[in-house]
């Protein structure tokens, strides 16, 4: 009996350990993986941003966005692409630039529809000889769609 139960404590501390690794911080291994290609892709965003490649960013937001702005309020893809145009045109020389603030990115899965992003980022800007710094929360909600994903959604606040 003795040597049973001590089999049972090890195969229960196993399966307790592994279900334990396996949804760390609560992910599965599906949501890893989603966690990666949401960070992938946002990383494609902003290497477009900060390189002012607004071609790549076209390709990123669907037509149909909707961009929820705290100070700014709703626009959509085409005057978020003008946007764009015209924001890099203006800081073409400040060395404008967003960084993803390390350790709050956050994926959640959208079942039959993709992704919800939210995290902190910092938007870095030289004015007057100065490194300005402004730190702003996010949300993106992604839609994965033909074997591509783009942002449908964005809530940008805290400014």
């Amino acid at each position: 009996m003795k040597r049973s139960s001590s089999i049972f404590g090890v195969l229960l501390s196993s399966i307790i350990f592994l279900s334990c690794f396996q949804s760390a911080n609560g992910q599965s291994a599906t949501d890893l993986q989603l966690y990666k290609d949401i960070l992938h892709m946002d990383s494609v965003m902003f290497d477009a941003f900060n390189t002012q490649n607004l071609n790549i960013l076209k390709t990123v937001f669907a037509e149909n966005l909707e961009f929820y702005h705290d100070k700014g309020g709703l626009t959509d893809y085409k005057t978020n692409m003008e946007n764009f145009r015209r924001n890099f045109e203006m800081n073409a020389n400040s060395a404008l630039r967003r960084e993803l603030v390390k350790g709050s990115l956050e994926v959640y899965p959208v079942p039959g529809y993709g992704a919800i992003e939210t995290g902190i980022h910092r938007f870095i800007h030289t004015e007057n000889g100065k490194e300005l710094i402004g730190i702003y929360k996010f949300t993106h909600v992604w839609q994965y769609k033909d074997k591509e994903w783009k942002v449908t959604r964005v809530v940008s606040v805290g400014h």
